[in-house]
């Protein structure tokens, strides 16, 4: 694989990595994996249940979640077996097991707003592993500083805690996925969007824009980059009983489809002073139809992709109605497995540059140019340090 450096000289007053540029033109097509083939498939007979905001008191503690739950399956004569978890929220709810005559009872419930089969996520992969540059391209064209005593939660494959570029709060990070507690990622997607994020501004690797922010593994994908959507549910739940206002949450995700649920959640984790970023998708489709991507709301962010001479790139969703900004997003050189570094291309890289944003200048996010060639006519702005 042959690539051609462009290296520009940048001068950055108290900056330990080096300032050489990698504009990454490489002659081969850019790699977007596509939707794996069990992307949006249902979960026979699993389902993701809602309270009805004021019949269910908002704001349930989570001490009494489980509780909730179990008298609400009693009071449809439904076995409290068939609960399978809970999420807190406004105010919250659960996932269990049902048959269609349990459904149907549940559906009846006054105190039940929603109720939605549970799906899998699944992203497709494509990567190529490299070697280093210090100050890429996209962070030469976004932005950074100084992340520490900042948090992302990297709702996610996991992050590789052991990454030394990385700054990884073992003691909050969580595995959502039914039967693996470990929060380290085996996929490496995650891992490459934390660095974005904070990757340390240290005397090699690569440097992220919130340069040494602390990141929070929240595991909801397995090393094959599947899960389920209940888990993203549950990993936001996690978020909104433990993060703080002024934290960030990380969406490279998300459901081939629409899910009321989920965007809920999103709205409920933002409405805690908590921002999100979420990626547009990669279908070159509106990003209204696909969640949590459409969700609008304060604090809540949507980001196209861009390439290196800020053209709108090919892949990805798009829409003035639920898009907030681009970002670069096109052959990004992040932080991979086994302190490993990586190229990946996709809205997933685009994302994480808006919540390293996020976390060093709240919602205060300035732009720098527009997107060339947006689909939708009105182009978006990239967003700037």
């Amino acid at each position: 694989m042959r690539y051609l450096l462009l290296l520009i000289s940048i001068i950055y007053i108290g900056c330990k990595k080096s300032d050489t540029q990698a504009n990454l033109v490489a002659d081969e097509p850019v790699c977007i994996a596509p939707r794996s083939v069990n992307d949006g498939d249902t979960v026979v007979g699993q389902y993701i249940i809602a309270y009805t905001p004021g019949i269910i008191l908002p704001n349930i503690p989570a001490r009494d979640l489980s509780l909730t739950a179990e008298r609400t399956l009693e009071k449809n004569s439904i076995r409290s077996t068939s609960l399978l978890k809970t999420f807190a929220g406004e105010p919250g709810g659960f996932i269990a097991k049902l048959s269609n005559d349990e459904l149907l009872r549940l559906k009846s419930d006054a105190g039940i707003s929603m109720i939605e089969p549970d799906r899998i996520i699944a992203l497709g992969h494509c990567f190529t592993v490299v070697a280093p540059w210090l100050v890429t391209w996209n962070i030469h064209q976004v932005g950074f500083s100084n992340g520490i005593g900042k948090v992302a939660w990297v709702i996610d494959s996991g992050i590789d805690f052991d990454h030394p570029d990385l700054e990884v709060d073992k003691t909050r990070s969580k595995s959502f996925i039914s039967g693996q507690t470990s929060f380290k990622d085996e996929n490496g997607h995650g891992t490459h969007v934390a660095g974005i994020i904070g990757a340390k501004n240290n005397a090699f690797g690569v440097l992220g824009v919130a340069s040494g922010a602390t990141l929070i593994s929240l595991r909801v994908l397995d090393k094959d980059g599947e899960g389920l959507l209940s888990n993203i549910i549950q990993a936001l739940s996690y978020v909104i009983t433990n993060a703080k206002a002024g934290d960030a949450v990380n969406l490279s995700l998300g459901e081939d489809g629409v899910s009321e649920i989920l965007d809920q959640q999103v709205l409920n984790t933002a409405a805690k002073g908590i921002f999100i970023s979420i990626a547009a998708g990669n279908d070159h489709k509106a990003a209204d139809l696909y969640s949590p991507a459409r969700v609008n709301g304060k604090n809540i962010y949507t980001v196209s992709a861009v390439d290196s001479a800020g053209k709108f790139a090919g892949f990805s969703n798009f829409g003035n109605d639920v898009v907030d900004y681009a970002a670069p997003g096109v052959k990004i050189l992040s932080t991979y497995l086994n302190n490993q570094y990586a190229i990946m291309s996709g809205t997933s890289m685009a994302a994480p540059h808006v919540t390293g944003l996020l976390l060093l200048n709240g919602n205060n996010i300035k732009v720098s140019g527009t997107a060339l060639n947006d689909p939708d006519g009105t182009a978006d702005g990239i967003a700037h340090n």
